[in-house]
């Protein structure tokens, strides 16, 4: 490492260094930069809104707005866990529970009180997006193009299947 010698402050700096580090003077002329122009120049400010500041702040800190991002969450979760929680506490009747077979199980009312599902006709043309359904009801009239079509033939039964012999 060569020695120079600052003309400005006279201290012993390197020999490749152009502002001495003591002083800040021009090592070999002794003259002061405008350090002030200098950085102007240099690091020429631009304005910013203030989406793209914050969009700044956020790149250069990523680490921070991931932590932050990640505990927001964390505690918008726990707020609705919390939430939960307190109506289930609060919803809960007191009287004794009464099983789903209870509920849905009709074996044990008499047959009188079911009521017989209603003869449904079905009439079909052999498209099956244009297969209609009616439930006749007692005193019912049937539209006018039904009225005036004849029901279609029911299909002739299969033949009996034959018993395999061994």
């Amino acid at each position: 490492m060569s020695s120079a010698v600052c003309a400005a402050c006279k201290h012993a700096i390197d020999a490749s260094a152009r502002i001495c580090p003591y002083c800040g003077a021009n090592p070999v002329t002794g003259e002061k930069p405008d350090t002030e122009a200098i950085l102007r120049e240099e690091f020429k400010p631009r304005s910013m809104t203030t989406s793209e500041s914050v969009l700044e702040y956020a790149r250069h800190r990523q680490g921070i707005v991931l932590a932050i991002g990640l505990a927001l969450a964390f505690l918008i979760l726990a707020g609705l866990h919390q939430f939960a929680t307190m109506r289930n506490n609060n919803a809960v009747v007191s009287g004794p529970a009464v099983p789903l077979s209870d509920v849905a199980d009709l074996s044990d009312q008499p047959r009188e009180t079911q009521l017989p599902m209603p003869p449904l006709k079905f009439e079909y043309d052999g498209k099956p997006q244009a297969m209609r359904t009616f439930i006749v009801e007692p005193g019912a009239i049937a539209p006018p193009a039904v009225a005036a079509t004849p029901p279609p033939a029911a299909p002739a039964p299969p033949p009996p299947k034959r018993a395999a012999r061994r």
